[in-house]
Order: structure tokens, then sequence, then C-alpha cells
């Protein structure tokens, strides 16, 4: 385990009882003292990982270290992490304190002490006003952050956050971003957290762990990920992505031309691209142009505009019956693109990307 890392993960796999693959051969570390999530879609392994870390499951083949440590033959209880729930699994019948105090009391921690810690935790999280409340007295908000205090006063060294805001609404959900990076911060602590919602791992993460199919797909800091993915699916998966294939017509300097779409389009070229070979160019659509029919670049027609107030949405069918996405931004008076009109697209050469994959 390297200097910097508190968990590792080696050659961990697991597989459901009916032998469906649900983890393939993962090995990853994290540092401690980051906000880690785990992203992708339904299915991919993200929840399982995370409750093999918690002790919740075994591993069929390989190994977890949490500080250096074989978890093995660790309880859940006895490792040195805690689990915030989608749930919250909060108990309606005790006050708000007396659920930050449950794991305390069951820890056999001295009362004067317990009572300590569950005002510190409850402070932490903006509640040292809310103790003698009823659980159904909350908000969601509320809620969601007395179930972070219960996990908090145990002291993990790794808290673990299994799609904890899903339940709530949009504005919501994004004031509860704010205030658990916020807190992530504060503390210092690791975090581990898990969602399908791109836009929450991009505003919480310090680094996102992206997979699919019970594997790790790309790991990397959020602006690093949108902008450099490795792959088609982290392309499309995290955000927006146009993708046109299309055969490598040759690789100069770092740059990758592919022929496609009636044109030569160029894309920062990618491990594994070769000449002759074929070639996915994926361009985010705010990094598309949209210029008059004379230019170079790619022709085609506008189908569709979406105004989106900031910026709008030009849907073009490209002569070779493709489509392609341009977002453009509004300008004052500046006349906004119209169905019919025929345009041209382009982009800069290192806003794209040409993958193998």
């Amino acid at each position: 385990m390297s200097e910097h890392a508190i968990i590792r993960f080696e050659g961990v796999s697991h597989n459901y009882d009916d032998d469906t693959v649900v983890l393939k051969d993962i090995s990853f570390e994290m540092e401690r003292g980051k906000f880690y999530t785990l992203l992708g879609p339904s299915g991919c392994g993200k929840t399982t990982l995370l409750r093999i870390l918690a002790g919740f499951e075994q591993p069929d083949t390989g190994t977890v270290a949490i500080g250096g440590e074989d978890m093995r033959r660790r309880p859940p209880e006895r490792r040195p992490v805690n689990m915030v729930f989608q749930r919250y699994a909060l108990f309606p019948h005790r006050t708000v304190l007396e659920n930050v105090l449950f794991g305390l009391e069951s820890a056999r921690v001295k009362s004067a002490e317990a009572r300590e810690r569950a005002q510190q935790a409850l402070a932490m999280c903006r509640l040292q006003d809310h103790g003698d409340r009823r659980i159904e007295q909350l908000s969601g908000g509320q809620a969601q952050r007395v179930a972070v205090a219960r996990a908090l006063v145990n002291r993990p060294r790794v808290l673990l956050l299994d799609e904890p805001l899903a339940a709530l609404d949009l504005k919501l959900r994004r004031h509860m971003q704010e205030e658990l990076r916020a807190l992530q911060q504060q503390l210092g602590m690791t975090f581990v957290y898990v969602t399908h919602d791109q836009d929450e791992a991009l505003a919480l993460s310090d680094l996102i762990v992206l997979m699919d199919g019970g594997r790790i797909v790309q790991t990397a800091a959020p602006r690093e990920l949108y902008d450099r993915p490795d792959c088609v699916f982290a392309a499309t998966f995290l955000g927006e992505s146009n993708v046109i294939s299309g055969t490598v017509r040759d690789v100069t300097g770092g740059v990758a031309r592919i022929e496609a779409d009636g044109g030569v389009l160029p894309g920062e070229a990618c491990d594994g691209v070769t000449a002759g070979a074929l070639g996915h160019l994926c361009v985010r659509p705010e990094r598309v142009r949209v210029a008059g029919p004379e230019s170079s670049g790619l022709q085609g027609e506008i189908e569709d505009v979406v105004f989106r107030g900031a910026t709008v949405r030009c849907i073009l069918r490209l002569r070779s019956g493709g489509r392609l996405i341009a977002d453009q931004a509004v300008l004052p008076h500046v006349a906004l693109p119209q169905r019919g009109d025929r345009v041209a697209v382009e982009w800069d050469a290192d806003a794209a990307r040409v993958l193998a994959n």
C-alpha cells in the first residue's frame, strides 16, 4: 500500500449465487482525506464494492485493506468505517440525540463522554439545537444530517455513503451536496460515495471511480474525466458527447484525423489509435462551433433549436444523415439559429478526443 493510501482493493471479484458476475478483478487504492465517488449505471457493481468495503459482503477472491490492515477476518462492527444508507435507518421512537447516541451506547462508551461526542457530531452537522426533536418533526435534509452525525459519532477513518441524497428533491439535493462537500473538507476524512447521478459526482468528488460491467473503466478527477475520457463509454456516460466513427487517416503530433461524415475531422489521439484503423471521435456539444455554410467544416441543416436561456441547443442533420448536437452561447443582439438553416460545424483539435474503443 502506498504512503498516502488508506484503502486498497487487490484482485477483488464477486459473483451472485446464480454465477452472475458482479465484480471482476478490482485493484486500486484510495488516498486518505479525499472524496471518492463510485459512479456508474445500475448493476455495474458500485454498491457491491461499497458493501464489501463495509464488511456486509465478502469477495469471492481478492483482499481489502484499510490502513494497511487486511479486513478479511474483520466483521463490519470492527472495521474503521461507518455507513450512511439511502433510507437513513433512523429510529422513529428515539429523539435526534438518542439516535446519534445509539452507536456509542452499543460500544459501551461512558455516558458523559458519549453525550459530549454526540453533541459534537450534531454541531458538525448543524443540528446542535435539534437534539430533543422527534424524527417525524424533521425535514428530509435534517434527517439526512442526523444519519451523517450518527455515522460520524464513532469517529470512523472512512465514511461510506450509499446514494444518501436519492430521496430528496432537486433543490434540496443540491443544497445537501454543498453541505456534504463542506463537511468532508472540514473533517479531512476519506468519504466513499455511491451514485449513478453524473452531476452529483462532478459536484462532490476529488476523484471519480467510473464503473461498468463490474470493472473500473477510469479513475480521475472530475474535470480530467470530463475533458479526457479514455473510452467511448466514459465520454458518453459522464455528460453528453457527439460520437463520430470513421477510419483514422493519420496520427501526427498527438492529433488524429478520421474520415467520416464527408469530412476529415481532427481530435486528440488517445492510446491505441493507429492510422488505417477504426476510430471514434468524441466532442462535447458546447465545444462545437456553428458557422456559415461557406466554412470548411461538416455541412448540415439545423433540424431543431432548443432555447435554454444562457445557451441554445442546435440539433443538426449532417449530409451523411447523421445527427450532431451543438450548444451555443446566447449573446445580446445576436439572432438565434433557425430551423432549416444551412450551416457548417467545426471545433479545435484539442477540443475533441479520438478513441480506439
